[in-house]
């Protein structure tokens, strides 16, 4: 969110260097034709693009892409939905909002959009709003991934501190989804915030045991067992986050902070 088509391709070429006979080739020249323009296909290039240069930071290239998308394809509801996250990023709530607007007025049951319409009016602190789209998405039956809806419903009630909210979106979460990480992630570091210790270190524990270790988990459970005092089960957390992600943000701030930082 590929790679078919190049395996598919090489597929093809062992196929035939295994061969005992050489391949045939047409030696006829073939005319070759110009391809259509297709303006949604340069459109959605060009949306990719700009996300791609929005990501990096680069947003005056950004918002370059995405407004040509809108001239190749001015209907298109993902376009207006990426021109508003961009106006976002310019400060330009206004405009974002009448980007929004567009593109749910286009596609008023894409669960993709509404899931980042949502997560834009918490970060402009439209909390009940925001988590009212939220929890609609997550009962949407075409959303595939109502866990994440659940997860950012959860981060949005706890950015305003109501964590007993917070904490029943994590849990609906997980209950729907054991392996997701990032709402693992999130109640355990809830549950360190209202020194809920042994709940936190068990849900880490947990996880690991069942699930593949992510750097973000692995860290967290540095700060639990040093909040619990427990020096042994620290350094285990360290040593692993070391070893499996060696070149992780994580690991790097993990060498770069004194040792009570965390």
């Amino acid at each position: 969110m590929r790679g078919v088509t190049t395996i598919a391709a090489t597929a093809v070429l062992v196929a035939l260097a295994g061969c005992a006979h050489k391949p045939v080739i047409n030696t006829a020249v073939v005319p070759t034709q110009k391809p259509k323009y297709d303006p949604h296909d340069a459109a959605a290039y060009n949306m990719q693009l700009g996300l791609a240069y929005m990501e990096r930071g680069e947003l005056a290239i950004a918002k370059d892409k995405l407004e040509r998308a809108a001239r190749e394809a001015p209907k298109d509801p993902n376009v207006h939905a990426a021109l508003a996250l961009l106006n976002e990023r310019l400060g330009n709530t206004p405009k974002a909002d009448e980007e929004f607007r567009i593109a749910l007025t286009r596609a008023p049951h894409n669960p993709d959009i509404r899931n980042n319409y949502a997560v834009y009016l918490c970060r402009t602190k439209r909390t009940d709003q925001g988590v009212r789209e939220l929890l609609d998405v997550a009962h949407d039956p075409l959303y595939n991934t109502p866990e994440v809806a659940y997860t950012n419903a959860g981060v949005c009630l706890r950015s305003e501190h109501r964590n007993d909210e917070a904490q029943r979106s994590f849990l609906a979460a997980i209950s729907l989804r054991p392996g997701f990480a990032e709402a693992v992630f999130q109640l355990a570091s809830l549950e360190l915030e209202r020194n809920q210790l042994a709940a936190a270190r068990g849900r880490i524990d947990g996880y690991f045991g069942t699930f593949t270790a992510t750097p973000d988990l692995l860290l967290l459970g540095v700060r639990v067992a040093r909040a619990q005092g427990d020096r042994l089960a620290e350094q285990r957390y360290m040593q692993r986050l070391r070893v499996d992600f060696p070149d992780s943000d994580q690991t790097r701030a993990l060498a770069a902070r004194p040792p009570n930082s965390f």
